[in-house]
């Protein structure tokens, strides 16, 4: 990849759109709002906290990363976004009832003000919703078309020069790719003639990279890692990047099983289990759209530990994942994995873990850290697929021919070493003097 000779400045105000403006997305722009007071924290956010090395160790260079590259500011972020429901961000976050009234009171009149455009939806691709606030149009590429338009008037309301979009609803039905997706002329006959396999998210998607706004997709759904969106997004010089927010279990995944792996523990299976009650986990306690979840899941492990090159340690590893709907648990998810190892000479030893986590808690700094990185990325040129922020997916979209890198520690240096290399800084590696991160 050709290094940028020049990255444009962070000026001006930033429009970050997200089709879906549910329990992440409310508490996504809460958190934004609150701590562009003063009044939170924006823990758990790799651009607003995290630091940076930059040489050796010796050098005692470590920067906040914000201070490093340019990023743009909290104070000059502004939220639109389209949703299935009517409701303001202040009512759909009361709703969602992640955030408590003290933190969104204090903010009300700026959350009040944020309504979203009516949306895209196809009953088909997420069968568990209604849609109330929706475009009347039927006709694919007339509803591609109304979301470019909505894009257009959303900057000229808001004096914006750039935007760009997350995806934050709901996971949609499993889909393979079909002949459409091959091409971006095949692509656009589809929206001309509805073709079925073109999903919601495929038509947002379609839309932001035709008005050059980048895309990063939340949910583990097809989207724009196809043929025909990256060569979209080629031609349009926008990044793209996905997919699937890599927020609890997964989480913990990407943290134990390369080191696992490093130490060399064979693993006999790995039984993933979870409980939430929010509308993610309604809309997953369709099977279809489980399937999505599942694929997204379950390719982890297999990334991380290579089987093919450990056959005696996960040759025979049995892997299951499952997602219960309990709706009196709401956004506090509850994930529990058994996980039966091995160690020297075959004995058997077991890690249970019991992750009662938030799920919009957690998957809100990461909007956050991949709207400013994808405008970076933007105003750096950098377009086609970002793998450098794999760091934040479940199932990284990567170039055809090479395997999405799955591990937590790997994927931070290629992100720090990607934020070093266009800062015109030497990249940390094992070699030479003390330079190992």
């Amino acid at each position: 990849m050709q290094k940028p000779i020049d990255i444009k400045p962070a000026t001006g105000k930033l429009g970050i759109l997200l089709p879906g403006m549910g329990a992440v997305g409310t508490t996504f722009i809460a958190g934004c709002l609150l701590a562009r007071r003063g009044l939170a924290q924006p823990f758990g956010s790799l651009t607003q906290m995290g630091t940076i090395r930059l040489g050796k160790r010796t050098d005692a260079k470590t920067p906040l990363i914000k201070d490093f590259v340019p990023l743009a500011k909290l104070d000059d972020l502004v939220f639109g976004g389209w949703d299935l429901f009517h409701d303001d961000a202040y009512e759909a976050a009361r709703t969602a009832e992640v955030l408590t009234r003290d933190h969104l009171d204090q903010i009300k009149d700026e959350l009040e003000a944020i309504k979203p455009m009516p949306a895209v939806f196809f009953p088909e691709f997420v069968k568990r919703l209604r849609g109330e606030n929706v475009k009347p149009q039927t006709n694919k590429m007339e509803l591609a078309e109304a979301v470019r338009e909505d894009i257009r008037r959303f900057k000229a309301d808001n004096g914006l020069d750039r935007c760009v979009a997350v995806w934050c609803g709901s996971t949609e039905v499993y889909r393979e790719p079909t002949h459409v997706h091959e091409s971006l002329a095949a692509f656009e006959q589809g929206l001309r003639d509805s073709d079925p396999a073109i999903s919601p998210s495929q038509v947002y998607a379609y839309a932001c990279l035709k008005e050059q706004v980048g895309y990063a997709n939340g949910a583990p759904h097809l989207t724009n890692e196809f043929p025909a969106m990256v060569e979209l997004a080629k031609k349009a010089g926008v990044p793209v990047s996905g997919k699937d927010f890599k927020t609890g279990q997964t989480l913990m995944k990407t943290i134990l099983a390369p080191g696992l792996r490093a130490r060399l523990l064979g693993i006999r299976g790995w039984f993933s289990t979870n409980i939430l009650g929010n509308r993610d986990g309604e809309v997953l306690d369709d099977p279809d759209s489980f399937k999505s979840k599942e694929v997204s899941k379950l390719g982890v492990l297999e990334t991380i530990l290579q089987p093919h090159l450990h056959k005696e340690l996960y040759g025979d590893m049995y892997h299951k994942v499952r997602i219960n709907y309990y709706p009196p648990r709401g956004d506090q998810k509850e994930g529990w994995d058994n996980i039966d190892i091995f160690g020297w000479l075959g004995y058997p030893m077991q890690i249970k873990i019991d992750f009662l986590c938030r799920d919009s808690i957690l998957a809100a700094p990461l909007v956050l850290d991949l709207a400013l990185f994808m405008d970076l990325a933007q105003r750096a040129k950098m377009s086609g697929i970002q793998e450098w922020l794999s760091f934040y997916f479940k199932a990284p979209i990567t170039a055809p021919e090479l395997y999405p890198e799955n591990n937590l520690f790997v994927q931070m240096v290629k992100l720090k070493n990607t934020l070093r290399w266009m800062m015109g800084e030497s990249p940390i590696t094992h070699l030479g003097t003390e330079y190992y991160d």
